[in-house]
């Protein structure tokens, strides 16, 4: 059984998390720029150039490529067959402080409002996997995009077409609010905490797709890019950059679908060790 000392992963998470915070993740940005290339609407256009010349800047200089840095999300995956020395969650918290130094501490307390000053604790999600190593996915998430997600507790009648339909209603009732253009986590299944959590999961985990779920994201991103609200709501073609729809198996009398709107600030890293 391999030995993982849970101390060492500090240094190279909390620089990855600088790093991520001033880097808007690559693919991301390729998307900003095909849509930049296709808009046809003056106003979304300079909107597009102005969100790509903020990240060209925040890259080049180092500075956060959004003032909200962001709450911490860790999607972390253990191998059974690994042994890690150490307190893990402590040590993830360790390396999310250590990351968010000179950044915008932005966790508090629900009731007094009180700020912890260190944006932690991160919100930790385990799972247990084959083989040996671990893997952190970190995702920052504004408050701004994070408001507009929603839960949709469907029944099973209303088929795809109540999938597509509950994305518009969650993406045109949020309106500019968000700052799009948006990428669309979409959680199908499971019970109504497990649909959360995927559409979480949608965002982060690059995985193999069924036909049908990959024509599901390309019919989601259509329809929302026909609601013609456009980059910052100022109208156009693109008010989503992508739809990530992630499924799981749910009970015969329902049809949970969550929406989490994460924002083109889309600052996010997968680390191995």
């Amino acid at each position: 059984m391999r030995t993982l000392q849970a101390d060492s992963l500090i240094m190279p998470l909390s620089e990855k998390i600088k790093h991520a915070l001033t880097h808007v993740d690559e693919r991301t940005c390729r998307h900003l720029r095909d849509a930049h290339k296709r808009e046809t609407s003056a106003l979304c256009a300079w909107a597009l150039a102005q969100i790509l010349e903020n990240n060209e800047i925040a890259a080049r200089d180092g500075s956060y490529a959004c003032q909200d840095c962001g709450q911490a999300l860790l999607f972390v995956d253990v191998g059974q067959d690994l042994h890690v020395s150490g307190n893990l969650t402590d040590t993830l918290n360790a390396a999310v402080a250590r990351g968010y130094e000179t950044a915008r501490k932005s966790v508090a307390d629900p009731l007094t409002r009180l700020n912890t000053h260190t944006n932690t604790p991160a919100v930790i999600h385990y799972d247990i996997v084959a083989g040996d190593k671990l893997t952190v996915r970190y995702m920052a998430k504004g408050a701004g995009s994070e408001n507009m997600s929603k839960v949709y507790m469907l029944t099973p009648s209303k088929g795809k077409e109540g999938i597509v339909r509950a994305v518009i209603d969650c993406v045109t009732q949020a309106g500019s609010s968000p700052c799009p253009p948006l990428i669309l986590g979409v959680g199908i299944g499971g019970t109504m905490d497990v649909c959360a959590l995927l559409s979480k999961k949608a965002l982060v985990y690059e995985e193999p797709k069924r036909p049908d779920e990959r024509a599901l994201e390309q019919e989601i991103l259509a329809a929302v890019n026909a609601t013609g609200i456009g980059a910052q709501g100022l109208g156009g073609a693109t008010t989503a950059l992508e739809v990530c729809v992630k499924c799981a198996p749910t009970h015969i009398g329902m049809l949970p679908v969550a929406v989490t709107v994460q924002c083109h600030s889309d600052r996010k890293f997968t680390a191995a060790f």
